[in-house]
């Protein structure tokens, strides 16, 4: 098969990508967390306030979105789920910093996080450690409503989010002490 015909077939195996993007006015993407958004318990002493984010680019069919906000550099073998919100109406492209648990969109559905409860929770990595990466993902997703709950885990989460994502945009910031 030649070059020219695999490329081809590639681009006819499905819909391109919307090209989401992803953006907060509180910190730019691979900066440092500002103290809004670290965790105040555990020896960590920040306002533990949701950041504010902004994404546009959803492709066509978009019906909702999906938000995480996820560690993978925590020492749990599995990383940890700092924030979780499904069902985020389509006609919505931002929340206010401070949104969890105050003033989310009608509709939207918050997620148990690692620390035990639905909302968000600051980053607070164990100290001297390497700082780590808070990834902040929205999913555009093809459905209005999930079947998801303030029970629902952030595997229950990820799991929807990476089986029925029609796109998703990510911004990653890092925190230390």
């Amino acid at each position: 098969m030649s070059l020219r015909l695999a490329f081809a077939l590639c681009l006819a195996a499905g819909p391109a990508l919307a090209e989401m993007t992803l953006t907060s006015p509180d910190f730019a993407d691979g900066a440092t967390l500002p103290a809004a958004q670290v965790f105040n318990a555990m020896g960590c002493t920040g306002g533990n306030l949701s950041p504010a984010l902004e994404w546009s680019g959803a492709p066509e069919g978009t019906k909702s979105y999906l938000l995480t906000a996820y560690d993978p550099d925590a020492p749990t073998g599995s990383g940890w789920w700092h924030w979780t919100v499904a069902n985020i109406p389509a006609g919505v492209t931002s929340l206010a910093a401070g949104a969890s648990g105050a003033a989310l969109p009608d509709g939207a559905v918050e997620g148990r996080t690692d620390f035990g409860s639905p909302g968000f929770g600051g980053a607070c990595p164990p100290e001297g450690t390497p700082p780590h990466r808070y990834v902040f993902t929205v999913y555009a997703m093809p459905e209005a409503a999930l079947p998801l709950d303030g029970n629902a885990s952030g595997a229950m989460f990820g799991f929807y989010a990476n089986a029925m994502a029609l796109d998703r945009a990510v911004l990653t910031a890092t925190y230390g002490r």
